[in-house]
């Protein structure tokens, strides 16, 4: 019974393994767990392979004891080559309707891995140095039970079709 217990682990373990790393992923520590409006993370990292496709996301952790159901915030990109960046602002969903958190969980920690929709106005196909900076927008300052927050790009080779 013990064997079986371990040989499953093991497959667990192996499995978890083989899952694709990001391309490029950060995660900063908020100030004492309270988001204030001067606290803007800066996140800088570099494309070069312009044939795939990149996904940006959003990463926070909280505690149980957030007390909102969504979180408003600026984020700033500069695209290689802008001397100015755009400015969108996005809300983050972190529950449902019914008041359960949509992130996993861990006693009373949860994260939250938030796909960035930011339309036709940034997509992450130029080669060159990305900078991103993110900054909460809540009516609430500094917005309390924020443990970290972090920014992620995932990268999918695009399938390449042979042409006859």
């Amino acid at each position: 019974m013990l064997r079986n217990y371990i040989l499953i682990a093991l497959l667990c373990i192996c499995f978890a393994g083989c899952l694709p790393s990001p391309y490029y992923q950060v995660q900063v520590p908020v100030p004492q767990n309270q988001w204030n409006y001067n606290f803007r993370p800066v996140f800088r990292f570099e494309i070069t392979d312009t044939t795939a496709r990149y996904d940006p996301y959003f990463i926070i952790q909280h505690t149980q004891a957030y007390p909102y159901s969504n979180l408003w915030m600026w984020l700033y990109i500069k695209t290689p080559g802008d001397t100015v960046g755009k400015k969108e602002r996005v809300n983050v969903v972190l529950a449902g309707v019914d008041g359960r958190w949509k992130g996993r969980g861990i006693g009373s920690i949860f994260e939250e891995r938030v796909y960035l929709d930011l339309g036709d106005s940034v997509k992450l196909r130029k080669a060159g140095k990305y900078e991103v900076v993110l900054e909460q927008n809540m009516r609430v300052n500094p917005l309390p039970e924020i443990l970290h927050v972090g920014f992620r790009v995932d990268m999918k080779k695009r399938d390449l079709i042979k042409r006859q």
